[in-house]
């Protein structure tokens, strides 16, 4: 029966991240994963993307990842433009205005997961399980037990859930979530505009529900609409011609016309909470733990934050001989991490039901708000701060490390 320190399900960006971190640190990790690896040269482009934020680059680079991820593909902005479409609010943020040499990168999700898995497979005390899935789990007072459905089991101090929103483990475990429907579908697609981006990221508030334009290579831009539910099937399925009609004019042609587009993509969104982070010698990280709205991008970023904030926190306790499976030691994660995930929640869904509603005096009063953020350099700073990652009680990895801006 294999025996490891820790035991990951779910190799996706915010697992392997874990792994690499515990890894790199000399914890034994058994990393189960259900699909094998595809390289991304056979993948097609992906019209959901990640806006990766600087302290998310800093855990990359940390990792010993960053320049392969830059090198496969990473579209840097450095400018970032956000306006209501009910009135004449604008705000602007310029990295320069900053002191940073960018505001963030555009990634697709096949570079991040290529590099993480190519890394995985050079640390020694990384156990790699895939494809193959888990079949049950068995919480005992000293350990862990997991059976796989290739008939093997695997024992560890703790077993960590990396499996998505959905979550198997959490639901095998029974952790109560709290959820909310919003309501709304976000659409997705590659969309190349008659003007250049000019490497900024662009979002007009909409009523119903923000619209995202992210600067890609070769002038192509990843967009996220938001919109009721109801809406979304209708611009799925419309006429290339009228879905490119409908869309500039939804972003009030501030690029010009659409001039191609590639295949549209959506799905429903919905707040989901996790009660606790932890159980004993089980804990939550990424979408296991929480989905956020999308408006600001912030769902995988949060989820790294979790990743090395928890591989912190099994190091130190390691360091120390205590057991990282203890609910004692979890509970120090879980207090890092929950209440800064619930704040950055509660803050997106204000965002989306001000910027959604359309009685004149909020809509006056946003409006106000966008344009007085725009002239204060104190309110700009303390937004980006917090929009790059910045902000907030960072993992080591996250809050600094060594950065070498002119390889960009």
């Amino acid at each position: 029966m294999p025996h490891s320190d820790i035991i990951i399900i779910g190799g996706g960006i915010v697992g392997a991240t874990a792994a690499c971190a515990l890894g790199q640190a000399g914890v034994q990790v058994a990393l189960v994963e259900a699909r094998a690896p595809v390289p991304p040269e056979d993948q097609q482009p992906d019209p959901r993307v990640f806006a990766i934020t600087r302290a998310s680059e800093r855990i990359f680079r940390s990792l010993g990842v960053w320049d392969t991820i830059h090198r496969q593909g990473a579209f840097a902005f450095s400018d970032m433009e956000v306006w209501d479409a009910g009135g004449d609010g604008v705000t602007h943020f310029d990295c320069a205005d900053l002191g940073e040499p960018w505001l963030g990168h555009i990634i697709e999700p096949r570079f991040i997961q290529s590099a993480l898995w190519q890394q995985l497979q050079s640390i020694e005390s990384v156990s790699l399980y895939c494809p193959v899935r888990f079949q049950a789990i068995t919480i005992l007072d000293d350990r862990v037990e997991v059976d796989l459905d290739d008939a093997q089991q695997l024992t560890a101090a703790l077993v960590i859930a990396a499996d998505g929103a959905r979550s198997p483990v959490r639901n095998t475990l029974g952790m109560a979530t709290q959820r909310h429907d919003y309501r709304q579908s976000s659409l997705v697609a590659l969309v190349k505009t008659a003007e250049p981006h000019r490497n900024t990221a662009w979002q007009r508030f909409l009523p119903g529900g923000p619209l995202a334009f992210l600067p890609m290579g070769g002038g192509w831009s990843s967009i996220v609409w938001t919109m009721p539910s109801n809406n979304i099937e209708r611009l799925l399925t419309a006429d290339k011609d009228v879905f490119h009609a409908e869309l500039a004019v939804a972003f009030g042609h501030r690029l010009g016309g659409i001039v191609e587009s590639g295949e549209r993509e959506a799905w429903p969104l919905q707040r989901m909470h996790a009660e606790h982070y932890v159980a004993a010698r089980a804990a939550l990280i990424g979408d296991a733990a929480h989905a956020i709205h999308p408006l600001a991008g912030q769902g995988v970023n949060l989820g790294l934050l979790d990743a090395t904030a928890l591989a912190e926190v099994i190091v130190d306790a390691k360091q120390r001989g205590r057991d990282p499976g203890r609910l004692a030691v979890l509970r120090r994660y879980e207090r890092w991490r929950r209440g800064d995930n619930l704040l950055m929640m509660m803050a997106m869904d204000g965002i989306n039901q001000v910027f959604s509603n359309t009685r004149l005096p909020l809509n006056q009063a946003r409006n106000l708000g966008l344009s007085l953020v725009n002239r204060s350099g104190t309110a700009k700073r303390l937004f980006m701060e917090h929009a790059m990652g910045l902000g907030g009680d960072l993992p080591k990895c996250a809050a600094a490390c060594e950065e070498n801006p002119s390889s960009d």
